[in-house]
């Protein structure tokens, strides 16, 4: 929606806003909102750049290892009061990654030429040891 209002806001000058309010389909008070809050999209985009600068102060302090948690308990130390989400989300578009550990490595792999023995889909294990299916009474349990 923002293209919209955009495009009317610079088309503004060559045709009447009520004009282009109904061919865009567009509501004229939603259009005269956007326009008015062109002041604090301003402000939060340089309250965004301040606080992205801060975050990359302590980025680079924990050398490049602080992820969105350690961060914002950094920031909120000296008291700072800032949202969580507005912190990952800041770093989510600024391209700031903290280091992930990496996941455990199993050390017992199965062997991938090995073969499954398909004389074994025969036996049935029971209390009393194993048995084939179909002697000596020992039927498969279903």
């Amino acid at each position: 929606m923002s293209e919209l209002y955009r495009l009317i806001h610079a088309e503004k000058a060559n045709y009447p806003i009520v004009l282009l309010c109904r061919v865009l389909k567009v509501a004229r008070s939603s259009c005269y909102a956007w326009c008015e809050g062109e002041a604090a999209r301003c402000a939060r985009q340089a309250a965004d750049d301040a606080l992205a600068h801060e975050i990359t102060v302590v980025h680079i302090a924990s050398r490049h290892t602080y992820g969105v948690p350690r961060i914002h308990a950094e920031l909120r130390r000296p008291g700072r009061r800032v949202n969580r989400k507005r912190v990952a989300r800041v770093m989510r578009e600024r391209d700031i990654r903290g280091v992930t550990r990496r996941r455990r490595r199993s050390l017992t792999r199965p062997d991938a030429r090995a073969k499954f023995p398909h004389d074994l889909e025969h036996v049935v294990v029971t209390p009393r040891g194993l048995g084939l299916v179909g002697s000596a009474g020992v039927s498969r349990g279903v």
